[in-house]
């Protein structure tokens, strides 16, 4: 016979409170108290917002290579030095001349491609991914601005046959990641323990990568104190057997 849900209740309760009764509870136990949640303020609602951007992030534009293009739409056919080259001869004022602030970087393009390879090549290992999301490899370079600290982070696609270039940063660069749709750039700080992190994400609609976090973290890197040198066990005697008489 099936027992009704009031003494099914009841043996279970009784079951609890003889598992209660033995060692661990094991049951719920309280946290403390909840903070309470809090809405944004809205500060200074009478001001008038600006009607233009106080700083130029370099956001939104892109810019083919004059005179590059890509065999078939594969842009992994296309020589990354030859993309960079391109690049400088449409921004000599940054390359060329002796005062130019990457005229190093000129020099040392020659040494590329040289076998055995010369470590004195700006450019680093070029990555084919898809990041557009039209089903073709893109290609994410980078390379060092010498003299300097800096390096640059390009982002190439195909565009009717035309290498276009739909991302550029330059920064003192520590770190950069491929994630999905985005590029995310790690770069120091003044501060310790902290790094500053730019995603730059593609907008299919406007055909560009635009940045879309600009934050500074911690990365949870503080000196740890030195350990203390645990104290050496102290040496046993060993007893010799005794002389058998």
């Amino acid at each position: 016979m099936l027992r009704s849900r009031a003494a099914r209740t009841t043996l279970a309760l009784a079951a609890l409170a003889l598992a209660a009764g033995c060692g661990d509870a094991g049951g719920l136990q309280g946290a403390g108290t909840t903070p309470t949640a809090t809405s944004p303020a809205r500060l200074w609602p009478s001001l008038t917002p600006a009607s233009s951007p106080a700083w130029n992030y370099d956001n939104g534009e892109s810019e083919t290579m004059k005179g590059v293009t890509a065999p078939g739409g594969d842009i992994r056919k296309v020589d990354p030095a030859t993309i960079v080259r391109a690049e400088i001869a449409q921004h000599a004022d940054d390359y060329a001349g002796s005062k130019a602030p990457y005229r190093e970087t000129v020099r040392r393009l020659d040494d590329c491609g040289k076998h055995p390879a010369d470590a004195k090549c700006p450019l680093l290992r070029p990555y084919y991914r898809d990041i557009t999301g039209d089903g073709r490899p893109d290609l994410t370079l980078g390379f060092r601005l010498l003299p300097g600290n800096q390096t640059a982070v390009r982002v190439y696609t195909v565009e009717g046959g035309r290498v276009v270039q739909v991302m550029s940063n330059n920064d003192a660069v520590s770190g950069v990641e491929l994630a999905g749709r985005s590029v995310i750039i790690h770069a120091p700080s003044d501060l310790s323990d902290y790094e500053y992190r730019f995603q730059w994400t593609w907008d299919p609609e406007q055909k560009v990568m635009l940045l879309t976090h600009d934050e500074m973290l911690h990365n949870g890197k503080r000196e740890q104190p030195p350990k203390r040198p645990s104290a050496a066990p102290s040496a046993v005697p060993s007893l010799s057997p005794s002389a058998t008489p």
